[in-house]
């Protein structure tokens, strides 16, 4: 049964990777006459970054609109999202140091002349039309992403505050299932339009491309289990002292396990519950904390976010270096964590948001995605693990430092 769930989960993402490895020997076996499996790479970016756009308005304006029907405690919300901030901020700093001293593209160039990255004009300029457009029709557009975002919460918030029974947040979240059926079925021609287009890019630029693929993951799969171990232990001590140490390691088992067979933060909830309660964290906490934040804390998401971006950074040529890019990375891998983050896949959504904001060329979609399909399974794991201390930490702001001695919990671990 575990195995067949485990097939189940991972099915897609190995078919992907092997699809991946069947266009690379293609590429590697004919060198530059690979060329001619390009246009079918080139049907699958078209086919996606032609949902992107609908798919991030409805999914955002969705949830916030359903959000915003939901009384939740004021107080348990500002310090809930002032720890996701702060936990957030800490690992995109943590993956920005390693990414400097260890670049995960060191020697791999591509030079498509599409890639246009940090054009220079001025911070106020830049912030304006990083925010907002000056029409309608600009808001239609993969290239204004972020704009699209700021929109969709405006647009869903308005929504919400009509009332629970309003057409408008029903038509919504039934888009929101069209969009993502859509999806779906435009993943199924994914491991064709890979396996193309890897044919293709293997066949003109070598074979060394793929060690920048071996590159990122020996720096990333590592970085994950020592941020498990140092940062997790911080927060936990932050949250209840050696006791809050005890009793984070001593129950957070079986949601990491999940996580993993699962790739799912959502499906981790059940499991991520329980473990809660055994550590004795208040129930109208952990039932606002945990919820959402599988769909809003994720620090291994922020991680794999910045790992991809400065993959790209490296493939075309540029210098990861300078306070205004780590600051839009680090604003970018918090939205691409947030977006669709609680399904299985869902980072397709988040490395589109990645390709569009920072301004690479739609070649450099499948070139992260591949990336996405290999650091999700301890990516999801870091963001479900983490929803679990961050429900200690505010219980701990909010309860005082002693909560788990008034639960009467200092003596079980």
């Amino acid at each position: 049964m575990k195995k067949q769930t485990l097939w189940k989960n991972y099915k897609f993402p190995i078919i992907l990777i092997i699809s991946i490895i069947i266009g690379s020997i293609l590429g590697i076996a004919m060198g530059e006459k690979a060329e001619i499996f390009k246009p079918f790479g080139n049907i699958f970016l078209n086919l996606m970054f032609t949902a992107v756009v609908p798919l991030v308005f409805v999914t955002i304006a969705g949830s916030v609109s359903n959000m915003t029907n939901k009384k939740r405690l004021g107080k348990i919300i500002g310090y809930m999202l002032m720890a996701f901030l702060v936990t957030g901020l800490i690992a995109a700093v943590v993956i920005i140091v390693f990414v400097k001293i260890f670049p995960p593209a060191r020697g791999v160039h591509i030079p498509l002349e599409t890639a246009e990255i940090g054009q220079p004009t001025s911070m106020a300029e830049r912030i304006v039309n990083a925010l907002t457009v000056s029409d309608f029709k600009d808001l239609l557009s993969k290239s204004n992403m972020l704009p699209l975002i700021v929109f969709s919460v405006m647009f869903g918030y308005c929504s919400g505050s009509l009332g629970e029974n309003n057409i408008i947040a029903k038509s919504l979240s039934a888009l929101s299932d069209v969009m993502m059926k859509l999806v779906n079925l435009i993943m199924y021609y994914a491991p064709v339009g890979l396996a193309a287009y890897f044919a293709s890019l293997v066949g003109e630029f070598g074979p060394k491309l793929l060690g920048a693929y071996g590159r990122a993951m020996i720096l990333y799969y590592p970085l994950c289990v020592l941020y498990f171990i140092v940062a997790f232990a911080a927060y936990s001590y932050f949250a209840g002292g050696k006791w809050g140490i005890k009793a984070f390691f001593s129950n957070i088992l079986p949601p990491a396990i999940t996580s993993l067979a699962t790739q799912s933060s959502i499906a981790s909830l059940p499991v991520n519950f329980e473990a809660t309660e055994k550590i004795g964290v208040p129930k109208d906490v952990s039932g606002i904390v945990l919820p959402i934040g599988a769909t809003m804390h994720m620090d291994g998401s922020v991680l794999a976010a910045i790992l991809k971006i400065s993959f790209l950074y490296g493939i075309f040529g540029k210098d990861f270096v300078g306070i205004d890019v780590y600051i839009i990375s680090i604003i970018i891998g918090i939205l691409s964590g947030v977006v669709l983050s609680g399904v299985p896949g869902g980072g397709l959504v988040g490395e589109m948001l990645i390709v569009s904001l920072m301004g690479f060329p739609p070649e450099a979609f499948p070139l992260i995605a591949t990336i996405g399909f290999l650091v999700d399974p301890p990516a999801t794991c870091l963001n479900v693990c983490g929803d679990t201390v961050a429900s200690m930490m505010v219980t701990r702001i909010i309860d005082g430092k002693d909560w788990y001695k008034n639960k009467n919990l200092n003596n079980k671990y």
